[in-house]
């Protein structure tokens, strides 16, 4: 079952602004793959993908 997003961002602009990203990433402790989540405004997609927002 998919997880709802909480509409906790408030203030001048709508929840339109932002998209929840997901992102694969492996660990350096024990090689595994983990999974970052995170909710980004739309203009900084593309860099949170890159790896250059953390």
């Amino acid at each position: 079952m998919a997880k709802k997003v909480v509409a906790s961002f408030k203030g001048s602009s709508t929840g339109k602004d932002y998209t929840k990203v997901i992102r694969m990433v492996r660990s350096k402790k024990t090689g595994a793959y983990v999974f970052k989540e995170a909710m980004v405004p739309n203009d900084q997609v593309k860099d949170f993908l890159a790896g250059k927002l953390d």
